[in-house]
């Protein structure tokens, strides 16, 4: 039986198993990548390894998220950055140069290799045939360390496009059926592994948008094969050199197939406030629109960016609407420049913004007061944009232009004019000289790291104790993600300090759960938090489990969890549970004691988990499936107690 492209890759990076999905495999990773928001807790975790250089081929290190520089906190956290990536070894790409996956895409990514990210878009890079994917900045560090990343052994799922895309139809399309087709959740433990006739007309920035948008769904990862299209974007960046081909067999085995027919897709959207809310353009009617932002990790490449310019050109945004312009990489902006699409851009009204993720992370450029904010980017979550009362939209940059243009919501098919066929350029304009390598700095025991007043040190977490006695110190519902827990925006300049940003926990759903939480910890009571299903979607942000566990949480109870933040809670000491009985679910409420009897004698020797609600006089069961490794993890009290 032949092999898939996600086989052929793991298998030729295996460190521990075999490739039997289901199971807890090892893999070599060759390349690591660390945004600012979560890169500087991942370094403070690796410098406490002491650990001289990086042991992976090829470590990145990007400041993109956190560029909007009001107060000491940002600026502070890029000289710590830039001060580790000179110490230790690895590529610094400097705040202006673009977003991680856009400029990784670009300059470093290499079909058959691996790569592992602290952020859950990492998966852009299957675009190029690679296996990318998200982690939380423990795992990273850990794999910058020289350990191998631990992972379930994915099911792969065939999703084969045939025909061919219709104009005003693009990738973003694409990826919003898929969300229809597979929604948000049930999809833990699988790869999307794309194929079929349709991939020849896709680009690789096209299959980057929809191999980055996978994400939503809950998968480990998206991969599409390694083809000419593949190596005719390698040539463009001038390094085809690292194209090689790589396909999946004819005879390869999935667990699933999906056929979607290209040609038969309309411009959709996706509503407030889940990427997997999908209507048409048409369905959700002419809605008036107060803002615009074309950009992000999904779809600011070039072509995105010079179809929207060309859209625009000769016209002027609708005076209702602010459109916000954000390339994804200064490669991207200055090829806009060399070619003059940035004078059709300033000419029609629109406003250009740094090439970071700004608008998509919350960070700057918030909608009004019950706005509708039409957006290119990849998440919808409530409240992530900086607005509480904001609708915010997730649509191509062809319907977002024709909002631009009217004001409304509207099928960019009803503009009455002809669709800009844009070809990909030949050659790009290259410039590196924004990445600070290993071999242009000082002798690594020269540099001086400097640490400002924001930044401290990973927290201490104590072994698992033999009994969990405390408190439901609240109860949350289904999809509450990551944004839910520690939310973003302005908040990820407290990334690097644990106790300020514990303060926000829950924020969006409960204000006072930090007072709660503390209060319960510093009276020797333990901390349990209840959820519904897909618990902990979104972001890969561990601190989404790290300031639960300095606020004394030990475990959290929920119908199901989604993959990164799972892996999270068990890096740092935290135990998932998943109900027995998902009607348990119902029976239990915020404030009710709990306890969970000889815990860690049942998860070192096995046994049912069994617990007691002392407030309601029952009692129920809980599952947790551990590997031996997990097993450890737990018991030690999180990956950085174990490691040492």
């Amino acid at each position: 039986m032949g092999k898939t492209i996600t086989e052929k890759i793991i298998e030729k990076h295996l460190v521990a198993g075999r490739f039997i999905p289901g199971t807890e495999i090892a893999i070599r990773l060759d390349q690591t990548l660390t945004p600012d928001s979560t890169g500087t807790m991942a370094y403070l975790q690796f410098e406490s390894m002491n650990v001289p250089r990086v042991r992976t081929e090829l470590s990145v290190s990007y400041i993109d998220h956190n560029t909007l520089q009001i107060g000491f906190e940002n600026p502070d956290d890029h000289i710590y950055l830039t001060g580790i990536a000179r110490k230790h070894g690895i590529v610094l790409s400097r705040a202006g140069n673009g977003i991680c996956h856009h400029v990784h895409l670009e300059r470093f990514g290499k079909p058959g290799k691996t790569l592992i990210g602290a952020d859950s878009h990492t998966p852009t890079g299957g675009a190029l045939g690679m296996i990318a994917v998200g982690a939380g900045g423990l795992d990273v560090a850990l794999a910058m360390a020289g350990e191998p990343f631990y992972i379930t052994c994915p099911q792969v799922i065939r999703v084969n496009l045939i025909g061919r895309l219709r104009p005003w139809i693009s990738a973003k399309d694409i990826i919003l059926k898929v969300l229809e087709i597979f929604t948000t959740k049930g999809n833990v433990g699988c790869v999307l592994e794309y194929g079929g006739e349709g991939l020849s007309t896709l680009t690789v920035p096209e299959r980057a948008t929809i191999a980055n948008m996978g994400t939503e769904c809950g998968v480990t990862t998206s991969v599409f094969p390694s083809d000419e299209m593949t190596r005719r974007f390698l040539k463009a960046q001038q390094r085809e050199e690292d194209w090689c081909e790589i396909q999946a067999d004819p005879d390869a085995a999935y667990q699933r197939s999906v056929e979607i027919d290209l040609s038969e897709l309309v411009p959709l959207t996706a509503k407030p406030h889940s990427p997997d809310q999908i209507a048409t353009v048409r369905e959700v009617g002419g809605i008036s629109v107060q803002q615009v932002c074309v950009g992000s990790c999904t779809n600011s490449s070039y072509k995105d960016l010079v179809t929207v310019a060309c859209i625009l050109k000769g016209k002027l945004v609708h005076p209702d609407v602010s459109l916000i312009i954000a390339p994804g990489s200064r490669q991207i902006l200055e090829n806009l420049a060399r070619d003059g699409y940035l004078a059709d851009f300033f000419a029609s009204g629109a406003r250009l913004m740094e090439t970071a993720c700004g608008f998509c992370v919350g960070n700057g450029q918030s909608p009004p007061t019950n706005g509708v904010s039409l957006r290119t980017s990849n998440r919808n979550f409530f409240a992530r944009s900086g607005t509480q009362t904001a609708d915010v939209y997730l649509v191509s940059p062809e319907t977002a232009a024709a909002a631009a243009l009217t004001g409304r919501f509207t099928d960019p098919r009803d503009l009455g004019i002809a669709y800009p066929e844009v070809a990909m350029p030949e050659r790009f304009h290259v410039d590196d000289r924004m990445f600070i390598r290993p071999e242009e700095t000082a002798e690594p025991s020269a540099v001086k790291i400097v640490r400002g007043p924001n930044i401290g040190k990973p927290p201490k977490n104590d072994p698992l104790p033999k009994t969990i006695r405390g408190e439901v110190a609240i109860k949350v519902g289904d999809k509450i993600t990551t944004d839910h827990i520690t939310p973003a925006g302005d908040l990820l300049k407290y990334r690097s300090n644990i106790p300020k940003y514990a303060e926000f926990v829950f924020r969006p759903v409960d204000p006072s759960f930090y007072e709660r939480a503390l209060k319960n910890r510093d009276a020797g009571r333990h901390n349990v938090v209840v959820a519904g299903l897909s618990y902990g979607q979104g972001s890969s942000r561990e601190h989404a489990a790290i300031c639960p566990m300095f606020l004394g949480v030990k475990a959290v109870i929920a119908r199901s969890f989604e993959r990164i933040h799972s892996a999270n809670l068990i890096n740092f000491g935290i135990i998932p549970l998943i109900f027995h009985e998902p009607d348990v679910y119902n029976r239990i409420a915020q404030g009710d004691e709990i306890e969970i009897t000889a815990i860690r004698k049942t998860i070192q020797n096995g046994g049912k988990i069994i617990i007691r609600n002392i407030t309601r006089g029952e009692e129920f069961e809980c599952l947790c499936e551990l590997s031996e490794r997990q097993k450890a993890l737990l018991l030690a009290g999180g990956a950085l107690n174990l490691k040492k």
